[in-house]
């Protein structure tokens, strides 16, 4: 396995300068943001590390030059917008950035594209499903064709009223997993697979590992903490940001130790990156990157 963080964490940093602070921290990878350049549309969106609109063999050539100067390989690139937006024109403009994102991936070489499988939050599971299949039957063919793996990562983006009542993205539980997979049966759609958001769903993180196996594409690394004195004030049918707060690995509710064995369990040899959301280390530069060194200090006795 190889252990490395989310770039989404440092915006004000180059690539350049982000692949010097990995290979300074003993990191084997980064997950590269590919947002499309602009502003935010949310809380850690909007961050362009690789800008792949017009993406050129010669960038290309450049980027895996840096990478191999400082020792630093690209795990992913990612890109995690909503593609079924009820929005159709801005569901489509999603849709349009993420092909660019897949091509841009295959010209650096890579193997993996992490996004968001996304949902008409409006709407129930069954009443989206003729829309995820007509959008992502298409999407994964595009893959294919490019040999690109798409790693759905499962976080349910139902934090606020915004995403209220159904939240933002579809593939949150195993359930959803088997359907999605049954419907699309590629060996180039899968997992992104972050345990947090199980632990914020009061699953237990380790439970898919064995049966996903050949699902897991990619792994984020980041931890959660229940506040239960907020969550008595609350209830769980509150909206998760009264009662819950991501952390770093270590810092949260997760077992790491049952967590990663399981993993190693599973045969699974590649890339897990650290996901910092966590605002208790403070909200500067300096602040972030000390979460990251500390995290990777947490995960670092599990890989060799």
């Amino acid at each position: 396995m190889k252990l490395g963080f989310v770039s989404a964490i440092l915006p004000e940093l180059s690539l350049e300068k982000v692949l010097l602070f990995a290979r300074d921290e003993g990191f084997s990878c980064i997950e590269v943001m590919c947002w499309p350049v602009g502003k935010a549309e949310r809380k850690f969106a909007g961050v362009t590390h690789i800008d792949v609109a017009g993406f050129t063999r010669a960038q290309a050539d450049d980027i895996n030059a840096l990478c191999d100067q400082h020792g630093t390989g690209l795990s992913a690139l990612g890109y995690y917008p909503n593609a079924l937006d009820r929005d159709l024109a801005a569901a489509k403009r999603c849709v349009d950035h993420l092909k660019k994102v897949i091509v841009a991936a295959a010209t650096l070489g890579l193997k993996n594209v992490n996004t968001f499988v996304g949902r008409d939050w409006t709407q129930s599971v069954e009443n989206n499903w003729p829309r995820f299949l007509k959008t992502w039957k298409p999407l994964i063919a595009f893959a294919e064709d490019h040999d690109i793996r798409i790693g759905i990562e499962n976080c349910p983006m139902l934090f606020t009223q915004d995403e209220w009542p159904g939240g933002k993205n579809l593939a949150t539980a195993p359930a959803i997993w088997r359907r999605m997979f049954a419907d699309i049966p590629s060996q180039h759609f899968g997992l992104n697979y972050d345990p947090s958001h199980f632990t914020l769903q009061f699953m237990d993180p380790a439970s898919p590992l064995r049966e996903f196996k050949d699902k897991l594409f990619h792994l984020h690394a980041k931890d959660v903490k229940i506040d239960r004195g907020q969550l008595n004030e609350f209830g769980v049918f509150a909206h998760p940001v009264h009662w819950h707060n991501p952390r770093i690995p270590g810092y949260g509710e997760i077992d790491w130790s049952k967590f990663m064995g399981t993993l190693m369990e599973t045969g699974y040899d590649g890339p897990v990156c650290i996901e910092v959301e966590d605002d208790t280390f403070g909200k500067t530069l300096e602040s972030r990157m000390k979460a990251i060194k500390v995290a990777g200090n947490v995960l670092r006795p599990f890989f060799a």
